[in-house]
């Protein structure tokens, strides 16, 4: 049996006069990997901060196993660099060996935190984190600002490692494939589901459904006793005291509600034309950084459309010049006009934090046009986003990030658009929100560009795929993100079948190991001598690229270079993984 790394009892948390839980209880595990579910506003966060100790509780206790190292991801991390002082050589030799996995270079991760971008931040901080060896990894929104190949690396390492994890992301691939456990939080109760992403999903709807019997058999039986609490003087018999004490019990358990707050987002769209927008040589440069080269293309009417690719490819840049917002260096985008842009931004909308939630709406609009002359007001309007009366009349900085942007996608579909484009639309946003969006956008009378790492929501959504691989080279593909890479899995399969087999030893699966076990004698020399290895290739890799950007190299040392390069980053990157797998029992 697992031995219990933490164990939480009855913990209660509270903001003002708003419980966000109450006597809640859970353990975390030995080696288990935990996804913590619940909707925006009910303390997810809080929960992680409580536990990492960078917040107070308002009652309960937390019993953490002796010695039990705890490293904590904060969905937005700052990282000073006086964070570093005093750490031990060994740590910072992990670090560094992080970052190299992370693709950020030391002179990166000493930049101040205002001259990097938000991936590099998450990077950054979670190299700190993972270098400590934490027996318990708590993340918070650990995909936020990562791209597609940082958020499959990741997974892959996480995937094999034996690290306790607690963890929230509304990155439902991500989940799946990690935890072994979900833990919902809802109504103030916790539920406890063995199995991963999918398993919760069947057990949960399982649960409602027998809770939902239950209600059923409940209101039967109270109608009953109803009727006989009504017709009978009830005497002060032990047997009808008794039967008066189970009526008000049974009561409570027939006026229970299995409360499904869904964001209905049932709006008439606005009429679209036949001509949405051709692009036509369209080139954008930032310096010798290069966006787009002689781009074209000619949306169709309904197109649905995702844009994925690394960080700093151009994909928002793009959006941005389709929207006006970012000039063109040349060429030019000829929009339809019947094109009514809606447009939800990565960077969210600044609303006044003293103002209250139905004021911000109505300073856009007193009435909503739902389509079919129906029109709600402002308070109406908002309770389709889950806000209630009461909570319109808040303020905005009571709420919560996932809050904030549900209010924000509120302002967008508002205005009706017929042609959405929505930038990261998925940060911050709990589950059950983003799958009634999923059904909305799938049903949505208009246009659609969707830039996006959530690989499940773009999948449910989008009918095809531009693809950003950097310099300007962008690729059309017919189909989802999941049928790109399965094609692109495909096609690297057999190009590397075109060439000699090589037989390769086969190297021992992290994921069944156990923690408290040891490298062998000839597996620790294996990891001193990966670390000379890695370093030294390291160096010839920096020496080789210095030397091609030199412009003082000959033409048949350029040659030898450029053939060397990638079997020597092949190389790096094997040995790399190697060095991970054996760093977990180092």
């Amino acid at each position: 049996m697992p031995s219990p790394y933490l164990e939480i009892k009855g913990l209660t948390k509270r903001i003002g006069h708003r419980v966000l839980f109450e006597d809640i209880s859970f353990t975390i595990n030995e080696r288990e990997h935990i996804g913590l579910i619940a909707k925006n506003g009910t303390g997810k966060s809080t929960l992680l901060s409580i536990i990492a100790g960078k917040e107070g509780d308002d009652g309960g206790t937390m019993i953490f196993r002796n010695d039990l190292k705890v490293g904590y991801l904060e969905q937005t991390p700052s990282i000073e660099a006086q964070e570093l002082e005093g750490k031990n050589d060994e740590y910072l030799q992990r670090y560094k060996r992080f970052l190299t996995l992370m693709k950020i270079t030391e002179e990166e991760a000493a930049r101040p935190e205002a001259q990097l971008s938000g991936g590099q931040i998450k990077r950054i901080a979670l190299a700190r984190v993972l270098a400590g060896e934490p027996d318990l990894l708590i993340l918070d929104e650990p995909t936020n600002h990562l791209d597609l190949e940082m958020i499959e690396w990741l997974e892959n390492m996480l995937g094999r490692s034996t690290m306790a994890m607690l963890m929230v992301t509304h990155d439902r691939y991500f989940l799946d494939r990690i935890c072994s456990s979900i833990i919902e939080m809802d109504n103030s109760r916790i539920y406890t589901y063995k199995g991963n992403y999918s398993y919760y999903l069947e057990k949960r709807q399982e649960r409602i459904d027998n809770m939902n019997a239950e209600i059923a058999r409940a209101n039967n039986l109270y109608r009953t006793e109803l009727e006989w609490m009504r017709s009978t003087p009830c005497a002060r018999t032990s047997k009808a005291r008794y039967r008066i004490a189970s009526f008000y019990e049974l009561e409570k358990r027939a006026k229970q509600r299995i409360e499904e707050r869904n964001v209905r987002l049932e709006m008439g769209g606005t009429y679209i034309g036949n001509k949405i927008f051709e692009a036509r040589n369209v080139y954008k440069a930032f310096g010798e950084h290069i966006i787009l080269k002689d781009f074209n293309y000619n949306f169709a009417r309904y197109e649905k459309l995702g844009i994925v690719g690394n960080n700093g490819t151009g994909k928002s840049t793009f959006v941005k010049m389709l929207l006006g917002i970012e000039p063109l260096d040349s060429g030019r985008f000829d929009i339809g006009k019947t094109v009514r842009f809606g447009y939800y931004s990565q960077q969210g909308m600044a609303f006044k934090d003293e103002q209250k939630v139905i004021d911000a709406v109505r300073d856009i609009a007193e009435y909503v046009d739902m389509g079919n002359g129906e029109k709600l007001s402002t308070s109406q309007f908002l309770q389709h986003f889950l806000f209630s009366p009461e909570e319109q009349h808040s303020y905005i900085y009571k709420l919560s990030g996932g809050e904030r942007r549900r209010l924000y996608l509120c302002t967008v579909l508002m205005k009706a658009p017929n042609f959405l484009i929505l930038d990261e639309p998925t940060n911050d946003l709990d589950i059950v929100t983003l799958q009634i969006l999923e059904d909305y956008l799938k049903n949505f009378r208009g246009c659609l560009i969707i830039v996006s790492h959530d690989r499940y929501f773009m999948d449910r959504v989008v009918d095809h795929t531009l693809v950003f691989h950097g310099n300007g080279d962008v690729q059309d593909f017919p189909g989802s993100y999941s049928q790109y890479r399965d094609w692109k899995e495909q096609n690297a399969k057999q190009v590397s079948a075109e060439k000699a087999p090589e037989k390769e030893e086969k190297k021992p699966d992290g994921r069944n190991q156990n923690r408290a076990r040891r490298l062998t004698f000839k597996e620790r020399q294996e990891f001193n001598q990966l670390e000379k290895d890695i370093a030294t290739l390291e160096a010839e890799k920096k020496q080789i690229e210095a030397a091609l950007c030199g412009g003082t190299t000959s033409v048949d040392e350029i040659t030898t270079m450029s053939k060397r390069l990638p079997i020597l980053t092949e190389e790096l990157e094997e040995k790399e993984m190697r060095w991970l797998e054996l760093s977990e029992f180092a």
